[in-house]
C-alpha cells in the first residue's frame, strides 16, 4: 500500500553578475541531468533558514546570509514505490558570505556550478527552481524601480 506524507524544504537563490548557482541531482535516472537550487529538507525542530544555510554549505561549500523570502511553493509527486510526497518549498534570495565552491560527496547532489541566467533553457531545471528564479527576477525589477 502506498503512503503519503508532507516534506518541508528550504532553498536559496544566489545570483551574482547575472549568474545563478545551481546543483545537479546525483540520481542516475535523471537523464539528462536535473539541476535545482541548493537546499533541502528541514529537519525536526530546525528553522527553514537554518536548513537553508546548512544545506547550502553541504551542497556547495558556500556560506550564505541575508535570506529574504521570495516564495513558498508546493507540489505533489509520486515516488517509484507509489508513495506520494507533498513538498512545501520555502524559497529565499541569499547573498554570498564566504566559502569555496565545491561539490557535495555522497548526497542528493554531485555537482555545483554557476550558469548565466540567459542560458538556463539549455539545461533541464526543476520546475520549482524556474518558478523561484522568476520570482527573483520580479523582486529585483521592483527593487530597481523603487
Amino acid at each position: 500500500m502506498s503512503r503519503q506524507h508532507t516534506s518541508v524544504r528550504s532553498y536559496g537563490v544566489l545570483v551574482e553578475d547575472r549568474r545563478v548557482l545551481l546543483v545537479r541531482s546525483s540520481n542516475p535516472r535523471h537523464d539528462p541531468p536535473l539541476w535545482w537550487l541548493p537546499g533541502g529538507g528541514v529537519k525536526f525542530a530546525e528553522t527553514p533558514v537554518g536548513a537553508l544555510t546548512r544545506e547550502f554549505l553541504e551542497e556547495t561549500g558556500l556560506v550564505v546570509d541575508q535570506p529574504t523570502l521570495l516564495d513558498v511553493t508546493s507540489d505533489v509527486r509520486r515516488r517509484d514505490n507509489g508513495d506520494r510526497i507533498h513538498a512545501v518549498r520555502v524559497i529565499y534570495a541569499v547573498h554570498l558570505a564566504g566559502g569555496t565552491l565545491r561539490h557535495e560527496a555522497n548526497g542528493t547532489t554531485d555537482h555545483a556550478s554557476w550558469f548565466d541566467l540567459g542560458d538556463l533553457s539549455t539545461l533541464r531545471v526543476a520546475d520549482y527552481a524556474l518558478v523561484a528564479l522568476e520570482a527573483f527576477t520580479r523582486s529585483t525589477a521592483r527593487a530597481s524601480d523603487a
